[in-house]
């Protein structure tokens, strides 16, 4: 059996696995959506989409406003559904989430459905998670009324 020298250990403990879900944004903009680095998973701002549209898409008006945050949950709902199909191509798990921060155009409206989607999500009544909500003016696209980041650890 060959052993590691402290080198090879620190090579792999710094390699870096990436995973991306083929929407157009990604490209446009240039990123990707999750990166593993060592024991540490950070995904960008997952938002409601089902890889090619939007999911539960807010309605806006002539001016580009938001004109109705009933849609909330049914995002919130599609944003955990992304970030576990992510985690899952490490390997990993929500169970793995140490750490997420919520953007919401209206803090009320995320405050309400954030509860409920996020115990269902995480299949707790108290998910041990780090959390955080932000209120934002608006995100990538208008039609989006939440988007959430994670860090987990595996």
């Amino acid at each position: 059996m060959t052993e590691l020298t402290f080198d090879d250990r620190n090579a792999m403990s710094n390699a870096r696995q990436v995973e991306s879900f083929g929407v157009p944004w990604e490209e446009s903009y240039g990123y990707v959506q999750a990166v593993k680095r060592g024991d540490t998973i950070y995904l960008s701002g997952q938002v409601a989409h089902d890889g090619t549209e939007l999911v539960a898409p807010a309605p806006v008006n002539d001016a580009g406003l938001v004109t109705d945050v009933a849609n909330m949950g049914e995002q919130l709902r599609q944003c955990y559904a992304n970030a576990a199909e992510l985690l899952r191509r490490f390997g990993a798990s929500l169970d793995d989430v140490v750490q997420e921060v919520i953007y919401a155009i209206d803090v009320d409206a995320a405050d309400a459905a954030a509860g409920p989607v996020r115990k269902e999500a995480y299949g707790r009544p108290d998910p041990q998670v780090a959390s955080t909500m932000i209120g934002t003016p608006r995100l990538a696209f208008r039609e989006l009324l939440v988007e959430v980041t994670f860090i987990a650890r595996v």
